[in-house]
């Protein structure tokens, strides 16, 4: 299932979305064209074995490792969730949705770390961050419908889905690759892929989005969230 549209979108200019889909790229670019590219990730990707909880430069990769990527289409398909999921989130949260979003992502790299802790593998990519716009988006908007490209063998087909369905298939899938890297007994990530940053980050963002959710409740007034 991929997903093309929000049927529900907010009527918002996405200012937040459109900035860190840019830095995104901008960093990639950077990459691209770094003169020794294996360096330039080495230098900024999340390596759990140098995490040292008691020496600060060593904690910055759980930021800085977000906005690398692997290829091309590991940054298109983070981007592109990002762009579909994040608009209407964006028009909840307002100026604290990047804070939210880094927020999620560090959590997620955190949940990485924690069990694969002695690893030598650099941890890159935004795919924790925007598993926790998905976690957060699922819990305000869990009745919304996502138009969706689907293909299965020869049928394909463009249908509307509850997002509730979507983004519980895309968390079992998840689950099923974590517990299948845990099998294969290995400190690399499963596949090239982190998938437990994947579950931290969808988990926190949809523990974040229902505490705001209730916080929200409690004075219908307010369409954004504010401090």
């Amino acid at each position: 299932m991929f997903p093309l549209k929000d049927i529900d979108q907010a009527k918002i200019f996405p200012f937040w979305v459109i900035l860190l889909i840019l830095v995104n790229l901008y960093v990639f670019f950077l990459e691209l064209t770094a003169i020794n590219p294996d360096f330039y990730i080495i230098r900024f990707a999340l390596i759990p074995e140098n995490i040292d909880f008691f020496e600060a430069q060593t904690l910055i990769p759980f930021v800085t490792a977000q906005f690398l990527h692997g290829g091309f289409i590991h940054i298109l398909s983070n981007m592109w969730f990002l762009w579909v999921f994040g608009k209407n989130l964006e028009s909840r949260l307002g100026f604290l949705f990047p804070v939210f979003y880094i927020f999620s992502g560090v959590l997620g790299n955190i949940t990485q770390y924690i069990i694969y802790s002695g690893s030598n593998i650099p941890i890159i990519g935004a795919s924790g961050a925007v598993a926790g716009i998905l976690g957060a988006y699922l819990a305000f908007f869990p009745r919304n419908k996502i138009k969706t490209f689907i293909f299965v063998l020869f049928f394909a087909a463009v249908v509307e889905i509850p997002v509730s369905l979507m983004l519980f298939y895309w968390l079992i899938t998840q689950l099923f690759s974590s517990a299948a890297a845990v099998s294969a007994n290995t400190a690399e990530t499963f596949g090239g892929v982190a998938y437990f940053a994947h579950v931290g980050g969808f988990a926190a963002g949809w523990v974040i989005g229902k505490i705001i959710s209730v916080k929200s409740s409690l004075s219908p007034d307010r369409k954004n969230l504010s401090f």
